[in-house]
C-alpha cells in the first residue's frame, strides 16, 4: 500500500511541476492574458515604434483594451504599419489617438489609445489618423548631448572664451 502512496504522490508533484512550467511559458510569450473575445481590427502608421513587440498591450486609461497583432513597413508611406486588435467590448471613435508608449524608465512598450469626440467609431478595417511615435531613449539622448556640445562651442560662451580687446580710444 505505500508503494502506491508514493506513487500517487510522484506523480502529483511531476503534474503540479508540469503546470508550473506551461504558467511560465505563457507568462515569458506574453499569452498569459490570451482571451477568445471578438475582436476588431484597426491599423495605425507610425514614424518610429521603437522596441514594441507583437502581442504588446494596448491600453487605454490604463486598461488592457487590445493587443498588437503585428507590426510591418510599408513601402508606400515609408512608415511602420502596427495592426492592432481591439475587442469589440471596447469602442473607440473615428478621432481617436494611438501613441506608443513605455511602461517606466526602461520598461516594455505598449500602444495607448486616446479617444477623441467624434459621433462615429472606428470600426473592422478602420486607420487611426492620429499618432505619436515610440520616444527612443537613445535620440534623446543624442540631442541633449549635441544641444550642450553646440553651447559650449558658441563664440564667447565657452568657459574659456576671452572677450574681444576693446579699440583705443584716441
Amino acid at each position: 500500500m505505500t508503494r502506491d502512496k508514493t506513487d500517487f504522490w510522484v506523480g502529483f508533484f511531476i503534474l503540479l511541476g508540469l503546470i508550473a512550467l506551461v504558467f511560465l511559458a505563457l507568462r515569458a510569450g506574453n499569452m498569459s492574458s490570451f482571451s477568445f473575445a471578438p475582436t476588431y481590427r484597426v491599423q495605425a502608421y507610425f514614424d518610429n515604434v521603437g522596441s514594441l513587440k507583437v502581442r504588446a498591450p494596448v491600453k487605454s486609461s490604463g486598461v488592457v483594451v487590445g493587443r498588437v497583432a503585428s507590426i510591418g513597413f510599408d513601402n508606400k508611406r515609408f512608415q511602420a504599419s502596427v495592426t492592432l486588435d481591439l475587442q469589440q467590448a471596447y469602442q473607440f471613435p473615428d478621432d481617436t489617438s494611438a501613441s506608443i508608449l513605455t511602461s517606466g524608465l526602461l520598461g516594455e512598450q505598449y500602444v495607448g489609445l486616446t479617444p477623441g469626440g467624434d459621433d462615429k467609431n472606428l470600426k473592422d478595417g478602420s486607420k487611426i489618423q492620429f499618432t505619436q511615435s515610440a520616444v527612443v531613449l537613445e535620440d534623446l539622448i543624442s540631442k541633449f548631448l549635441y544641444n550642450s556640445a553646440e553651447k559650449q562651442g558658441a563664440p564667447g560662451q565657452g568657459p574659456g572664451a576671452s572677450a574681444a580687446p576693446a579699440p583705443a580710444a584716441h
